[in-house]
């Protein structure tokens, strides 16, 4: 609720403070008192545009500030502990709006500075002003059906529709961007299959380079080598200078030695080992000779395949290491893209299955919102009927959104408070028809209405007893009482018969003070109330039968 309101050098205000308490509260005053300055401060601080106009002659500036006490229950106090304008624990608002000359004007909540756009997002939140002002909640489509919904006990049923509709919504963006790049991956796919072809052919082996490169160097020295290796053996087995055929005479003067001399057996032995010896490395040669043979076709399979292996190296990372590795991801990546496919059916099913759920949900919600429809309707008539407005006619139209998508973000209606202000008349929308006053009263009936689902917690009343008076004044002064006791109710009024209902009554003044006029306003009780009551009753005059009367309206006020 709005709990305190300071107001200085705004147009003939000074300076003013009003402390303001919760239920009906009602600001009388002469015409031209100031009293709708009051109202124009609140929807200033409620984000209306500013002008330099209103600060009172020969000030610089004038400042403006509300304190509010938002409901634990209010939306609008998650959102501003998310944006860390309130603690965790708190739940006071203090907005403040500089109006400066020139032309820096600021706004504070809870002294930080903030943008003025920022007021915007309260308004209808916080505060509903119905008469000349423009902001009025309940003007919007989006509104209507947020209040439609609310009455029908539909909140519920839309947040599942809601929740429904996002999962559809997505599935079908996510299922167009996939098949929006169904060319690009075909493409990607040709590539992806010539590299896996190719490395599959390809066929690298760690450490299959090395052993190649060093076949390829025995093969290309293969002459040399039978060269070394048949001259080895020669000089081994030669008939003439060979070491086996020396080795044999020395093996037979050894033995003559022997037979001599016993102790040198030992080294006839190792004569004979030697021969043995000598015998086998002539046969290794001989082998290896053999096995030299030159082979062509082998040397030129092997530079081939040299080549391959360069080349995958080159195009795939520079290692035989980088080169498999490559392999194995294009493996993952064409098996991912093959399955792409499988993938477009999966959204379908998916997107076909929340389009029923979709199509169900908003069904129920669009007959749901007929029915509250007319009974919305029938409880605004009543309410009219009792504000004495019997020609005004009401209707909430329940209407197909007439949107490209078929199923919007709230279903597939469209909800419009229609009124016809005069019989005879056809029924437009609520924003369109009817004088400041007339719109007002039917504000009046609505919120009655809806008193119990609406969240506004402070409404603002101007011009509402515009031509009327008697029994309407005082059903209208009823219905604000009644109304007070599910939000704050604020009232600018002219008539005994609302004022008197009040449980808080405010008297706004005007005075000369040292040659300028000065706006002042105070509350009233007891005494005060009943004088101000008498006034409303028999103007500049009040005799001791106004003031019974007076006091005979307020003492029926609180019945």
């Amino acid at each position: 609720m709005l709990t305190e309101l300071r107001i200085t050098n705004f147009a003939v205000i000074e300076r003013l403070s009003l402390t303001i308490d919760s239920g009906f509260t009602v600001l009388t005053g002469e015409t031209g008192a100031g009293k709708s300055l009051l109202i124009d401060a609140v929807a200033l601080l409620m984000g209306g545009r500013v002008s330099s106009d209103q600060i009172r002659f020969g000030e610089d500036e004038a400042q403006l500030e509300a304190s509010f006490e938002i409901p634990l229950t209010h939306p609008l106090l998650q959102r501003l502990r998310a944006r860390e304008v309130l603690g965790p624990h708190d739940s006071q608002l203090i907005i403040r709006r500089i109006i400066a000359r020139s032309g820096r004007n600021r706004v504070y909540l809870n002294g930080v500075l903030s943008p003025a756009h920022v007021l915007e997002e309260f308004a209808g939140t916080l505060i509903d002003i119905h008469g000349q002002h423009d902001q009025q909640s309940l003007l919007s489509n989006a509104a209507q059906l947020d209040v439609l919904d609310a009455f029908g006990r539909l909140l519920e049923l839309r947040s599942q529709y809601r929740s429904t509709h996002r999962e559809w919504v997505r599935f079908r963006e996510e299922r167009d961007e996939l098949a929006a790049t169904r060319q690009q991956r075909v493409q990607q796919e040709d590539l992806l299959c010539f590299q896996v072809q190719e490395l599959d052919e390809a066929a690298c082996r760690v450490g299959e380079e090395e052993l190649l490169q060093a076949e390829r160097y025995r093969l290309g020295s293969s002459r040399r080598l039978v060269e070394l290796a048949s001259e080895a053996q020669e000089r081994i087995q030669g008939d003439v200078h060979g070491i086996l055929v020396n080795l044999v005479s020395i093996e037979r003067v050894l033995g003559e030695l022997s037979q001599i001399d016993p102790e040198m057996e030992g080294t006839v032995r190792l004569a004979s080992e030697a021969k043995v010896l000598l015998k086998e490395v002539a046969d290794s040669l001989r082998g290896y000779t053999e096995s030299l043979d030159a082979d062509p076709l082998r040397l030129s399979a092997i530079e081939d395949r040299l080549a391959v292996i360069q080349k995958m190296k080159k195009k795939y990372g520079g290692t035989i290491e980088a080169v498999l590795e490559t392999h194995h991801r294009v493996k993952q990546e064409l098996e991912k893209l093959r399955g792409s496919d499988s993938e477009l059916d999966q959204y379908d099913r998916l997107i076909e299955e929340r389009q029923q759920n979709v199509s169900v949900l908003a069904r129920a919600l669009s007959e749901k919102r007929a029915d509250a429809a007319k009974r919305l309707t029938k409880l605004v008539d009543k309410e009219l009927h009792a504000l004495k407005m019997g020609s005004v006619r009401f209707l909430v139209r329940v209407m197909p959104s007439g949107s490209d998508e078929i199923y919007g973000p709230d279903g597939t209606d469209r909800v419009e408070f229609l009124l016809s202000a005069n019989a005879g008349e056809p029924l437009k929308p609520m924003s369109r028809v009817a004088s400041g006053g007339e719109q007002s009263r039917v504000m009046l009936a609505l919120k009655s209405a809806l008193a119990d689902i609406d969240h506004v917690p402070v409404l603002i009343f101007d011009e509402i007893d515009t031509g009327v008076g008697g029994a309407v004044a005082a059903t209208i002064g009823k219905r604000l009482r009644e109304l007070g006791r599910y939000h704050q109710v604020l009232c600018i009024t002219h008539l005994p018969q609302v004022a008197s209902q009040a449980q808080h009554h405010v008297s706004v003044e005007k005075s000369e003070v040292n040659g300028r006029t000065v706006a002042t306003v105070r509350s009233l009780t007891g005494a005060s109330r009943e004088g101000e009551i008498a006034r409303m009753l028999g103007g500049e005059r009040i005799t001791q039968k106004t003031r019974s009367a007076a006091a005979e309206l307020i003492a029926g006020g609180h019945e």
